[in-house]
């Protein structure tokens, strides 16, 4: 009983300083870039991050993603999702991609990708590459993709944190992902 009551009296001694923390992310080399532009040129899903329209708690939907002709990610979605009414009242998001795969999913890389999504005009030059971008990785969005409430949101990209697996950790910049449709099979604009 008196080792409890000892220990009670040593809490108000001063706690040791706690060691400076070393920072494991590095920045972005071309080992990072090409498993960056490999993710998001392969990438037909990801997960969404937006913050809640009058809670501001960060929300995450599944969506279909596509590229488009520079690199960035375009997104369908119709008015009526909840993603796209918080993306009209605050248009910071985030964007996850890679797949988990086999075994331990935190083994895989993946890669968030933070930006704006910027809502585009349906009949200007922009809106309509991003529909030819959209039906060439999604052909069967042939079905909706004319709907009047669905729109494209282009994610214009601030930065992008790339983890490679287990201790392999990355920041890189929006011209390191710059480029990445390239790699996605989609047809050049």
């Amino acid at each position: 009983m008196d080792r409890f009551r000892t220990s009670a009296m040593n809490d108000d001694a001063p706690s040791p300083s706690p060691a400076p923390r070393i920072d494991p992310v590095r920045p972005a080399d071309d080992t990072a870039r090409a498993l960056a532009h490999r993710l998001l040129g392969g990438a037909r899903f990801g997960a969404l991050a937006t913050l809640e329209p009058g809670t501001g708690h960060p929300m995450a939907s599944r969506v279909a993603v596509a590229l488009d002709a520079d690199g960035a990610p375009l997104l369908l979605m119709s008015s009526l999702s909840a993603h796209s009414g918080a993306l009209d009242a605050d248009a910071r998001c985030s964007l996850l991609v890679g797949e988990p795969g086999a075994d331990d999913p935190l083994a895989h890389p993946r890669l968030t990708v933070a930006g704006t999504a910027r809502r585009l005009e349906r009949d200007s030059d922009e809106g309509r590459r991003a529909r030819e971008r959209w039906l060439a990785a999604h052909p069967k969005a042939a079905l909706y993709v004319d709907f009047g409430d669905f729109a494209f949101r282009r994610i214009e990209c601030g930065g992008a944190s790339l983890n490679g697996g287990f201790g392999r950790a990355w920041r890189l910049e929006p011209a390191d992902l710059a480029g990445s449709a390239g790699l996605s099979g989609s047809p050049a604009a």
